[in-house]
């Protein structure tokens, strides 16, 4: 029976002298939680009460009382064994002091100690809570073997307090003498013990230990053992003490960086497997490997990591998942304008108090000491660029400046992480990037169809799970459809797509009544159908702004009108495939009404790009130079952050304000386009540009032109063949006989001269003719005379 993991009443009574287990030593007091007495008495499974032998007053090899003396000699007490008569114990028994203290026992050298006493020294006194005042204490034999320790945690200091020396000690050649000198020795966590090393007397504390477990064999004692040569040792510095350490080059530092149950699995996260696996490569591998190697290589460790992107990508639930993840204090999250405060030095002094518990664990234990994570959210609130605000307090700069000094000031942490947030890489200052800071910059991007797949996965799993998520629903149908929706608008389609599936739910005629068949609720395709016409994401296609520009479908009235779509296709399929080009520009220009926006917008919605945008004059009424300069910047910053973008970018001489009584036209939207127009997008992006304009000289005389690699010229109807098909395709007259008679009637009217383009008097833009045609069409009886009518007044 062990004395010590019995948890379940005994089958049998016990043996004479064994007393059950008292509450466990406090360390911190050096003696027991509790002096009670052994009861003298126990109860036998049987029924018959038993009574409990008195101890014996010692001797003989099978315990008792003694009294307590001093260790004889400073030899004896550097073997941190219980010293006794040879008469009561044989040398090298392992013994329980107070029935909780295991030690094994010495001869007395000396012949100092009579029998029935004991030696122990000052340390062991503290460890078990004795003294030399006639105090006297219970031992008894170990009734079988103490298991073996596999590994040993060791924390030491000097036993005179204050001292310091200069001489920097090995961990792990005093590990290798820790284990000569006690091999063979029973050890308890909390033990406190003195050791000699390189001539300096060291005060050592077990902190931990983990015994051998043997196949076969029931578990046995938890936090004792014995030492033997293949213990593992690992030496820890004491925080109290000034001894100076060398980090073991062959073992990881006993405060291991990941958590021992961590699963990648677990982390709830998806599509950020790649951004994970850098963050990790930079941020962590080098606190899993031993300090000593770490130092030999002259690194040290980073400090900080920024994660920057649009919002909702998961760069939070990333930093969140990172702290659960390691084996760290609880991290510190502070949203960036918690830290700001009205009175003068507070809020330096908020940042000062996030640093001081790293700061004084890093004094007491140096590259020992534990790993403090502090989480800033909205970083770019409390960071922005020293000297941007036009605020006179200079508050702002201020905290930038403090918390540059606590990352990589003059005294230097070596425990800290700092992981910083932001949507706006732009405003952070740009000293808190440098290496030695913030200097692992990652982009939690919009996830890719792989990543959406896993992130649809986990939002969708409790309904896989409990049988809820109907059979119909394809996840990677999602995926595909999901096209530059963010994590977090992911989670948003699937809530709305179960309130979809709710709503089917509620017994007609109310809003709060639940149908009897609730149980029977599935969430099925159609609601997820449904779901993506409600939610849409913040980056990605302009739908509704490209179709209403193309509402009317594009009429295929002449050959150049397929040429043009054609060449768009190709210019699509260039960006896509080229690796030489990831950038190209396209203008679209003729005279008003030719429909050259249409043509741009039905090239961009058959490119099917990922992110599709409309720039034009009709979002940016009543906007200044600079409001104007900065939503055109945040539509191309926009598209960097996908793989494939499409921008039209539509009548462009109003964007620049053009007049042609002046003239006059805007500098800085001139200046902005020219050089977004050029810039090539960043690496693995691609980026087409179609721009319209109805003033061609004028663009060749503002030096735009020269910015477009391509240029297609959109003409207008100039033909009354042409017309005739724009007229066919529209349906204005109900047969074919009244539709040509109305072209007979405007060739006699002197629109059929020519068929050649320059030359016709008919000269009129696809989108003026459908507006003339839709007006025809109000008066049915003379819909010929009417447009007729109109195409001359146009002064053809």
């Amino acid at each position: 029976m062990s004395f010590f993991r019995s948890n379940q009443p005994s089958s049998q009574p016990p043996p004479p002298g064994q007393y059950s287990r008292l509450p466990p030593a406090d360390p911190m007091r050096g003696g027991p939680q509790s002096q009670r007495m052994p009861p003298t008495r126990y109860e036998d499974p049987s029924g018959y009460e038993k009574r409990r032998p008195p101890p014996q007053a010692h001797g003989g090899g099978g315990g008792g009382v003694f009294s307590v003396q001093g260790s004889p000699n400073d030899q004896a007490a550097f073997s941190n064994c219980l010293i006794i008569n040879p008469a009561d114990f044989p040398q090298g028994q392992h013994v329980l002091v107070k029935q909780q203290f295991p030690m094994t026992t010495r001869h007395d050298p000396t012949g100092k100690i009579p029998p029935g006493a004991i030696g122990a020294s000052a340390t062991q006194r503290q460890w078990i809570g004795l003294s030399l005042s006639g105090d006297s204490v219970t031992i008894e034999p170990f009734p079988q073997s103490p298991p073996y320790l596999q590994s040993l945690d060791v924390e030491v200091g000097f036993l005179k307090r204050g001292l310091e020396i200069a001489e920097v000690f090995s961990a792990d050649e005093m590990a290798q003498n820790f284990v000569r000198a006690f091999n063979g020795i029973v050890f308890a966590s909390g033990e406190i013990l003195l050791f000699e090393f390189h001539g300096q007397t060291l005060k050592a504390t077990v902190k931990g230990v983990q015994v051998v477990e043997l196949p076969g064999q029931r578990p046995g004692a938890d936090y004792y053992g014995i030492v033997m040569e293949k213990t593992d040792v690992t030496i820890m510095k004491a925080p109290d003490s000034a001894i100076k350490l060398k980090s073991s080059a062959r073992k990881p530092p006993p405060n291991a960086i990941l958590a021992p149950n961590f699963k990648f699995e677990d982390m709830g996260i998806g599509g950020l497997d790649t951004e994970f696996s850098a963050i990790f490569r930079r941020a962590f591998a080098s606190r899993v490997f031993p300090p000593g190697l770490v130092e030999k290589l002259g690194i040290s460790h980073v400090k900080g990591i920024l994660l920057f992107g649009p919002p909702g990508t998961g760069k939070t639930l990333m930093a969140r998942q990172i702290g659960k993840m390691l084996n760290a204090r609880e991290p510190k999250i502070v949203n960036g304008p918690e830290i700001l405060n009205k009175y003068v030095g507070a809020s330096e002094e908020n940042i000062r108090k996030l640093f001081a518990d790293a700061e004084k664990e890093y004094k007491e234990k140096g590259d020992e000491s534990g790993l403090h994570i502090i989480i800033f959210d909205e970083l770019d609130a409390i960071c922005k660029q020293r000297g941007s605000t036009g605020g006179g307090t200079g508050v702002g700069d201020s905290v930038v400046n403090q918390l540059l000094s606590k990352m990589d000031g003059v005294d230097q942490l070596n425990n800290i992480l700092i992981i910083g947030m932001t949507n706006r890489l732009d405003m952070i200052d740009e000293a808190l990037l440098r290496p030695g800071r913030l200097e692992v910059h990652m982009e939690i991007s919009l996830p890719d169809e792989k990543g959406r797949v896993q992130i649809i996965t986990i939002h969708t799993s409790k309904m896989r799970q409990n049988g809820i998520m109907d059979h119909d629903v394809d996840i990677m149908e999602l995926a595909a459809l999901t096209k530059n929706f963010s994590g977090a608008e992911i989670a948003g389609l699937v809530k709305s797509a179960t309130s979809f599936a709710f709503s089917r739910h509620v017994k007609v005629g109310t809003l709060a009544g639940i149908s009897d068949d609730v149980e029977n609720m599935r969430v099925n395709r159609s609601d997820f159908m449904n779901a993506l016409e409600e939610v849409t994401p913040a980056f990605g296609v302009a739908k509704e702004e490209l179709e209403q520009v193309v509402q009317n479908g594009i009429i295929h009235h002449a050959a150049v009108v397929d040429e043009i779509l054609r060449s768009g296709e190709l210019f699509v399929d260039q960006v896509r495939s080229s690796t030489r080009t990831p950038l190209v520009s396209v203008l679209l220009h003729g005279p008003p009404g030719s429909g050259k926006t249409a043509l741009a917008a039905t090239i961009a919605q058959a490119s099917q790009y990922p992110f599709m945008k409309l720039l034009t004059p009709d979002s940016m009424v009543g906007f200044s130079e600079a409001q104007k300069v900065a939503a055109i910047a945040k539509i191309f910053q926009d598209s960097y952050k996908s793989p494939l973008s499409v921008i039209v970018v539509d009548n462009l001489e109003r964007l620049l304000d053009f007049t042609p009584i002046g003239p006059r036209f805007s500098n800085s939207v001139l200046q902005t386009l020219m050089v977004l127009l050029a810039r090539r997008p960043p690496k693995d992006r691609r980026l087409l540009i179609i721009a319209t304009s109805s003033l061609r000289p004028v663009l060749t005389d503002l030096g735009l032109s020269e910015t477009f690699d391509a240029e297609l010229r959109v003409p207008p109807i100039t033909s009354l063949r042409a017309l005739e098909t724009v007229l066919k395709e529209v349906a204005l007259f109900p047969s074919s006989d009244d539709r040509r008679q109305a072209v007979a009637m405007l060739a006699q009217a002197g629109f059929g001269n020519s068929e050649e383009e320059g030359t016709s008097r008919l000269n009129v833009g696809i989108k003026k003719l459908l507006s003339m045609v839709e007006m025809a069409r109000q008066e049915p009886e003379a819909m010929a005379e009417r447009l007729t009518n109109a195409l001359m007044g146009l002064g053809m």
